[in-house]
């Protein structure tokens, strides 16, 4: 009530009884409106200007309705002018139309194209042009350029008058150099060095080898992007309590470039403490899982290690039958010891089952192709890891460019409807290349493939290679899932043709065909199957050959199955950092041609991350060993020397292509071996550059030993072992990856042949 006599006390002081009643006198003798006249209108109906009046016929004349008219028509914004005034009793209302756009037209524009100019703006053709519009547009425009870096852009909007009150607007830009990065500083950084803190984020310096990057551009809303990137970094290398406070960016005066600063909380460094796992379901014993766990007590606090742990329980607790379990990780911080105590709960989910899997954006590839991929089927319970899997498999055919499965309510509670969204991407490739290996010479690639035949998933392709030693052409197809099934099927033809003469004294030659058939046992274990029948010739052996050669002149029928067991747990297949792979290869030869014999080779691959122990990710260990062996089965059809084991080159750096392992003293000419075994540990290491140039460090121990050929006077067949060292360097330059590699024989024979430099190179565009 106190409130209500206030405001009714200050509205009175507000407007003085003698002014009020002055007003209201002359209200009360103004001219009653007789009529209210719309003059200057031509596409906006008179009517329409009347309904956004305060003053209508039959209304008595108000100097204040009157100028709030005039507001309400001006911010329709239709129109540029308008006055309102009275002759005798009808109000005349004068109004001046705001012009129509005909044409929205971009002058100077290069580096960003009209279509996406056009799609950012406001005013398009036909729509009505106020200042206001036009200012709002060229702010867009230089919003645009500010987000790529070109601070200096300057846009001037451009009105042209055409006939019926059209006019043409032209944006006239003068795009301005790029703003670069200058430097990017980091504040309050202890734990690691700002070279080591700059590799993480995206942004990068400006610098002459980072001429073709987009990185070295200013791009505020990367900066976000690169401040997770940051916690994300300290969170994975036992930083708990990071914080990463606001980049602030500093123009320089001639707006050439940015000084970029990052600031650092960096907190103290926890490692785990107790890791207990526990169960809400009486059947699941939550001990039995803890094999599954990527962290553990004592080790540093690592906030991906947590999350992969979480999905490793998920996935194994799903495998045993619980298709609705959730985990959730609790975290409890000891900050006096500095500790980080960690709890896996396994709870139950919310119950729901695969209603429906719907698939668009695939116009060319089949529905089936992508069905075959998915993990979970209609009628199955909703599993948030096999969806996941699912994703990522689609994503492995690389058909599509863009791959997303968003579940959304079905027809009940408990019903979810898988939505699978994707877009298609060219599956077509023409390949020429050319580059030059130790082992082939210089080389000329050709190749044509499509990887998604009619959109079957089929893969088909012809590859041809011309090299100094070694020529090959091949015509491959491959069913990846015959019948969609598990199952891939796959057929080859051949031909090859080698040089030999620098290592054993002649030619080879092959022609032949292999049918392959191969399954996967689960995501990791898999075995292929295949059947070749191949024509070989030994031709062109030189006079001065070892006789152990000169014997094996002529053609010989090859009829050999082959199967191959791989267990493959890498984390990249083309790039490992982690995991290891395990592949068990027979050949067994002698279901009619003319050779007889069992090959067994094992295969082997550890990849260990170095990035705890040395701080960056980079830092790879890998240890490799090979065993093969070769026996005959028949007397009568032996195995020849293009069956056998050579050792050198790519499986013992130091030594040259065959240069280790049983040779003719007089013709110094290799014989291949029956036993061979390798081992070699390399470690993979960064060069003192930044990422964008591509080079990697490496420094290989090489061990290996051949063994088991023919036998006589003149032959060499040493069973010790031979030992390679060296380092190397690989590019990943814009022309292909170039391989150098400096090996030294340290364990070696006098009659061995050895190799200090080994040039790999090869090219695809």
């Amino acid at each position: 009530m106190l409130r209500a006599l206030l405001l009714a006390s200050a509205c009175l002081v507000a407007v003085p009884p003698s002014e009020a009643r002055a007003q209201a006198r002359a209200t009360a003798e103004a001219p009653v409106i007789t009529d209210v006249q719309v003059r200057g209108n031509q596409r906006i109906e008179a009517d329409t200007v009347r309904s956004y009046m305060l003053l209508q016929a039959g209304d008595r004349f108000d100097e204040d309705r009157a100028d709030r008219s005039l507001r309400t028509l001006f911010a329709t914004g239709l129109f540029r002018d308008v006055r309102i005034g009275r002759i005798g009793a009808s109000v005349v209302v004068e109004v001046a139309e705001n012009p129509i756009v005909n044409r929205v037209a971009f002058e100077g524009n290069r580096r960003i194209s009209d279509d996406v100019l056009r799609g950012e703006v406001q005013l398009r053709p036909r729509s009505v042009l106020t200042p206001a519009l036009v200012q709002q547009d060229r702010q867009r425009i230089l919003d645009i350029y500010a987000r790529r870096g070109r601070f200096a852009a300057v846009v001037e909007p451009k009105i042209i008058e055409l006939d019926q009150n059209r006019v043409d607007l032209v944006f006239e830009i003068s795009e301005g150099d790029t703003a670069l990065v200058a430097r990017i500083n980091f504040v309050g950084n202890t734990a690691f060095s700002e070279r080591r803190l700059r590799e993480v984020i995206a942004t990068r310096e400006d610098a002459f080898y980072r001429i073709l990057s987009t990185s070295t551009a200013f791009d505020p809303d990367r900066l976000n992007f690169d401040r997770e990137l940051l916690r994300r970094y300290y969170l994975r290398n036992g930083f708990a309590d990071v914080e990463i406070g606001a980049a602030t960016a500093e123009l320089a005066p001639d707006r050439s470039g940015f000084f970029i600063t990052f600031v650092v909380n960096e907190g103290p460094l926890y490692r785990f403490g107790e890791v207990n796992i526990t169960s809400a379901f009486d059947n699941l014993d939550p001990e039995s899982l803890r094999r599954f766990l990527s962290v553990g007590q004592g080790g540093f606090f690592d906030a991906d290690a947590i999350e992969r742990s979480a999905q490793a329980l998920q996935n194994a607790a799903n495998l045993r039958g619980f298709p609705f379990v959730e985990v959730e990780p609790r975290i409890t911080r000891d900050r006096e010891e500095r500790l980080v105590n960690l709890e896996f709960a396994l709870n139950q989910g919310n119950r729901a089952f695969v209603e429906r899997i719907d698939i668009s954006g695939n116009t060319r590839t089949l529905d089936r192709v992508v069905r075959r991929e998915f993990r979970v089927a209609e009628g199955d319970a909703f599993n948030a890891a096999q969806i996941r899997r699912s994703r990522d498999r689609i994503r492995n055919l690389d058909f599509f460019t863009d791959v997303t499965i968003e579940p959304r309510p079905g027809s009940a509670p408990d019903r979810v409807i898988l939505d699978t969204r994707l877009v298609e991407r060219a599956t077509g490739e023409v390949s020429i290349g050319g580059g030059f290996s130790t082992d082939a010479g210089f080389l000329l690639d050709f190749g044509l493939r499509e990887r998604n035949l009619a959109g079957t998933g089929i893969d088909a392709r012809l590859n041809a290679t011309l090299a100094q030693r070694r020529s090959q052409l091949d015509l491959s197809i491959t069913e990846p899932a015959f019948r969609d099934r598990n199952l891939a099927l796959g057929a080859d033809i051949f031909y090859v043709q080698r040089n030999l003469r620098e290592i054993a004294g002649f030619d080879e030659q092959r022609i032949g065909f292999a049918l392959r058939a191969g399954y996967e046992f689960n995501e990791r274990l898999s075995q292929t199957w295949s059947y070749s029948l191949v024509s070989r010739r030994i031709s062109d052996v030189e006079p001065d050959s070892s006789r152990f050669v000169q014997e094996q002149q002529g053609r010989t029928v090859l009829s050999q199955i082959s199967q191959t067991l791989t267990y493959d747990v890498r984390d990249n297949p083309i790039d490992p950092r982690s995991g290891y792979v395990l592949r068990l290869g027979t050949d067994f030869a002698g279901l009619g041609g003319d050779v007889a014999y069992v090959r067994t080779r094992l295969d082997g691959a550890l990849f260990l991350p170095l990035e705890r122990l040395l701080g960056d990710p980079e830092y790879v260990l890998a240890v490799s060993g090979s065993v093969g062996v070769l026996n005959g089965i028949d007397r009568r059809r032996r195995d020849r020397i293009v069956d056998r084991f050579f050792l050198g080159g790519e499986n013992l750096r130091g030594f040259a292509s065959g240069g280790a392992g049983p040779r003719d003293l007089t013709t110094n000419d290799a014989l291949g071996g029956r036993f061979l075994w390798t081992q070699s540990t390399e470690l993979r290491f960064p060069l003192p550059l930044p990422s964008e140039v591509g080079l990697t460090g490496r420094a290989f121990v090489d061990v290996g030993g051949l063994s088991g050929t023919v036998r006589g006077p003149e032959v060499a067949d040493d069973t010790s072992p031979r030992v390679g060292v060296g380092v190397g360097v690989s590019w990943r330059s814009p022309f292909g990856v170039i391989n150098l590699d400096f090996g030294q024989a340290v364990v070696r024979r006098s009659y061995d042949e050895t190799q200090v430099f080994r040039f790999g190179f090869g090219t695809r565009f």
